[in-house]
């Protein structure tokens, strides 16, 4: 296994993160290898957390109707992908091994506003997948691994739009950045320009920073990728609110949980506001924060609702 090595794209295997909401998740029929996600969460219309996350077992790509097959079992369950939905692929990199990690997190910095423009992320799904940086770059050049891949913030720092750190966990590069779907046509489309994008950096290729350019040089499509949707108003007010917060309640957290990154604060009915943080290792804790006239009081909460 080395870097730069030519790879044709079509026999990179890859998987696909389905999020969607509703449709009955537990009764769905799952093709081989196909696993429920069913503790992942999205969230309704309502605000009510929904539906679940539908992960493939790693695919050829001539084995990609599998995706028609379990999309078209979800929406016949009425399950739907909304504004708080994504789709993630990872794409294999055992061809190239850790020798492309520190080639990928070069590319992700020359061409991940690139991608991000071509998938036409939504502006509130950004928080979700950040961009490397060369502060991560540099610390991986120093001290090559997963450690050197983790920024502190919140609520997926370490879990970029080119997420380079999965090699680590499961040998692949995940990309982030396409909106939630589940048209067949526009997954297969997302998961070509991700198997193209990632050979071409696998080979070495050197390739452009705007989008109608990087998708001729990949000779992939330049649209058909999953439109962004609008969220409601009372979720971008959730978002402004957790932002005003967090820098009040991340102490409260880190007495608790050193490691711990806020990852998400909702109002309660009984006046307290419910606070999920992640550690470095993805266990959340869950905390409930009530607001007084002497100041904040947290307490510990059971880990499931």
């Amino acid at each position: 296994m080395t870097w730069p090595l030519d790879v044709d794209w079509t026999s990179i295997r890859f998987g696909v993160e389905l999020e969607f909401i509703g449709g009955h998740p537990r009764e769905v029929e799952l093709a081989p290898g196909w696993l429920m996600l069913t503790d992942e969460l999205q969230v309704d219309e309502r605000g009510m957390l929904s539906g679940a996350e539908l992960v493939s077992p790693p695919l050829a790509w001539d084995e990609r109707e599998q995706i028609r097959l379990m999309t078209g079992r979800l929406k016949a369950a009425g399950a739907a992908a909304n504004w708080s939905c994504g789709l993630h692929v990872h794409v294999d990199l055992s061809a190239w091994g850790e020798s492309v990690v520190a080639p990928l997190l070069d590319a992700a910095l020359r061409t991940q506003d690139a991608l991000r423009r071509l998938l036409r992320t939504a502006e509130h799904r950004l928080i979700f997948c950040p961009p490397v940086t060369p502060e991560m770059r540099a610390r991986y050049a120093a001290e090559p691994g997963s450690r050197a891949l983790h920024n502190a913030g919140r609520p997926q720092s370490h879990r970029c739009g080119i997420n380079a750190r999965a090699w680590y966990g499961n040998g692949t590069v995940e990309i982030r950045y396409a909106n939630g779907s589940l048209e067949y046509g526009e997954i297969a489309r997302t998961v070509e320009l991700c198997l193209r994008w990632t050979a071409a950096v696998g080979a070495g290729a050197a390739l452009p920073g705007e989008p109608e350019a990087l998708a001729r040089a990949l000779g992939a499509p330049a649209e058909g990728y999953p439109p962004p949707q609008e969220p409601p108003l009372w979720h971008l007010e959730r978002m402004w609110l957790e932002d005003a917060l967090i820098p009040v309640l991340a102490p409260l957290v880190r007495e608790r949980m050193p490691d711990g990154e806020i990852h998400t604060i909702r109002p309660a009915p009984d006046g307290r506001l419910l606070v999920e943080a992640e550690d470095e290792a993805g266990r959340i804790r869950r905390f409930g924060v009530r607001p007084t006239g002497g100041g904040w009081e947290p307490a510990d909460l059971p880990d499931e609702p």
